[in-house]
């Protein structure tokens, strides 16, 4: 070949290469179907992406990538073809808690690249989400995934740091700078919310969470923050009757088939605050239900015994109260007289913790489930994880006893063996019809609309943690944690005070928070399984709080928030049916707020009759004190809310 020809070919192969590297470094562009949200895509020597919201860059420069035994892909990715969808469908939860319908229009676009790999990114209007897909034969060990996110300013972080992997997300929200978020702080777990400082707002979470560890995130130190999780636990140790030592951890996070979709990783991302309190993002993500007819599992609300230590009292309480069949049957009867369709039995129930096949002689299990069944009441019995790990088929004995669900408790970790525990036992529950109510919990992260019996999870600071539970900190999870799933947080209390005064503990349990607050969380707060935690001989004592509380439904047609400020302030109109319901929860910031709420959401042409509760006069420093009144409204017309420091305001309109 002669040098002229050689040259030619040389030319050639390096403008091949030059076109390739221009293929592999040109900037894709996703929009959500408005056009208001974009990813911008740049592949290089990793896969970058940066998010705006109407040409105002929220993240930049972001970057991701799968950390495999022998590989990482999405380490100088090759691309080979792109492929752009519409999403356009409707999607009907079983359990809906904000809507019955929900329109889950989006863009996407899948990117394949060599290796047998592909990331997949979907716009909304609401946000943008992204998720890895592997091709490969046999399994992958997964030592760490990149999850990497940069501010291009300084940013409001509202965090919840625990102190390691292990956890009930329980921990009060910390507020930090993005640029005080060090490496050696504190992780946190998810959500987590981004103040931009501007109109926009960023909540993170994950969604379609299946056969993987829960994600957790931690400061760079560089205006940014990274993913980390736990790793897979290889031995275990005795630890008591309800947890386990980890003794032997893996160096990878998850091993797992080589051909699957892994969890959604995404960015809900709003210009107003009330936009929070309207998002679907976790169900637009989630695998649809596996359960082709969902029908006996029933949500409702519960009365339950432990907050207030099984301690009714008066003159109709004419045996010894506690954890005894006469005490239960009692709850039973109150759950009855109301329309409840629950009560659950807490630790107790059983002889021994480990031994979830002898009930305590004092309970007698078999004749309260008799009972409830006369009553239209059903029994929910309360374990702990280790002893449904040890005993799977006590699902079918608790079947044959007439049971209608579990309440499982101190799973403390989100490892990829306790996310698959969770699903296993979605899975055994199922079968045997019953649901599940998850406590000592992480967030949810979609296996509540795969499992629809999965009913509600815990993994919130709630009532159980007495003064530990004030309104500054729970103002914060209609934006955070209730955000992304349903919320066990177990309102409630009947005995309200302000923080400056608060002293209590069982039997006399107390809230922190105005009596209007606590009847305002039964709408705002989403539960499928929402409890009454307080003692029946109070609510018998408040009758026309308890008439109102044991009215306001568990699911829900539509959700409008009415006003929202992220940490200040929530206010939300829900309808179920006809009817709709205001809840409005305020912190202890100001004295007094004031809120005019507009009604535009009732139908116009018609006369409502509104009966609401709000803070008395006397609120501020009395918080039981409170006034209801009935006013007749219509389409159109404004009402006046006010809400005291640590208040709340109620209402129903039919």
């Amino acid at each position: 070949m002669n040098f002229n020809k050689k040259l030619l070919l040389l030319l050639i192969a390096v403008a091949g290469i030059c076109t390739g590297l221009q293929a592999q470094s040109k900037t894709q562009e996703l929009s959500s179907p408005n056009g208001e949200i974009k990813v911008s895509l740049n592949i290089a020597d990793r896969i970058y992406y940066t998010v705006s919201c109407d040409g105002e860059t929220l993240l930049e420069k972001n970057h991701l990538a799968l950390n495999l035994k022998n590989e990482t892909l999405g380490s100088n990715p090759r691309l080979l073809s792109m492929k752009r969808l519409k999403g356009n469908e409707v999607l009907k939860p079983y359990i809906a808690l904000k809507y019955a319908s929900v329109k889950n229009d989006y863009n996407s676009l899948l990117l394949n690249f060599k290796g047998d790999y592909a990331v997949e990114f979907r716009a909304f209007d609401e946000g943008v989400a992204y998720r890895f897909i592997t091709k490969k034969k046999g399994s992958l060990e997964i030592l760490n995934e990149d999850f990497s996110v940069n501010f291009p300013a300084e940013y409001a972080l509202h965090l919840q740091q625990a102190g390691g992997f292990k956890t009930a997300y329980e921990e009060i929200y910390t507020h930090l700078a993005s640029k005080d978020w060090k490496p050696e702080n504190k992780m946190s777990t998810l959500p987590v919310l981004i103040d931009t400082k501007k109109k926009y707002k960023v909540l993170i979470s994950e969604s379609d969470l299946s056969d993987y560890p829960c994600m957790f995130l931690k400061g760079t130190g560089d205006n940014g923050m990274a993913a980390t999780f736990p790793k897979v636990p290889l031995e275990f140790g005795d630890d008591g009757d309800r947890s386990v030592k980890i003794l032997k951890e893996a160096d990878y996070i998850a091993k797992t088939t080589g051909s699957r979709t892994f969890p959604w990783r995404y960015f809900v991302i709003t210009k107003e605050d009330k936009q929070l309190l309207e998002n679907t993002m976790t169900l637009k993500l989630a695998s649809k239900s596996v359960i082709k007819d969902p029908s006996w599992v029933k949500p409702g609300q519960v009365s339950w015994e432990w907050w207030n230590d099984a301690s009714p009292y008066g003159p109709d309480v004419n045996f010894v109260a506690g954890y005894n069949l006469e005490t239960y049957k009692y709850y039973i009867d109150f759950a009855a007289k109301f329309g409840m369709k629950y009560i659950i039995m807490d630790e107790g129930w059983a002889n021994s913790t480990r031994d979830p096949y002898t009930p305590n002689p004092k309970v007698d299990v078999h004749e309260l489930i008799r009972y409830g069944k006369e009553k239209n009441v059903g029994v929910v019995l309360w374990l702990t994880w280790l002893t449904v790990h040890n005993n799977m088929d006590l699902f079918k004995t608790f079947k044959d006893w007439g049971v209608k669900g579990v309440k499982i408790d101190f799973m403390d970790r989100s490892d990829q063996w306790m996310v698959n525990y969770y699903e296993n036992v979605a899975k055994e529950a199922a079968k045997h019809e019953l649901f599940v109510d998850f406590h000592g919990s992480f967030k949810p992260a979609g296996l509540e609309y795969k499992y629809p019996n999965v009913i509600s999870y815990e993994g919130v600071r709630g009532m159980e943690q007495m003064g530990g539970c004030y309104p500054d900190n729970s103002i914060f999870l209609p934006f955070m944690r209730n955000a992304v799933g349903p919320m066990d947080y177990t309102p409630g209390a009947m005995i309200s005070m302000q923080p400056n005064v608060y002293r209590a503990e069982r039997p006399n349990a107390a809230s922190i928070g105005t009596r209007a607050y606590q009847l305002a969380l039964f709408v705002i707060f989403e539960s499928g399984l929402q409890m009454l935690a307080d003692n029946p001989t109070l609510y018998y004592k408040n009758q026309e709080c308890t008439e109102f509380i044991t009215q306001v439904p568990t699911t829900w047609d539509e959700t409008k928030a009415l006003e929202a400020t992220v940490g200040e302030v929530a206010v939300v109109a829900k309808r179920k049916g006809d009817k709709w319901y205001i809840g409005g929860m305020t912190n202890g910031k100001k004295e007094e707020r004031n809120i005019s709420v507009a009604l535009d959401f009732l139908e116009k042409g018609r006369t409502y009759t509104m009966t609401y509760f709000e803070d008395g006069i006397n609120a501020g420093r009395q918080a039981m004190d409170y006034r209801k009144k009935t006013i007749q409204v219509k389409a159109g017309d404004s009402i006046p809310v006010k809400m005291v420091r640590n208040g709340g305001f109620a209402a129903v309109i039919n």
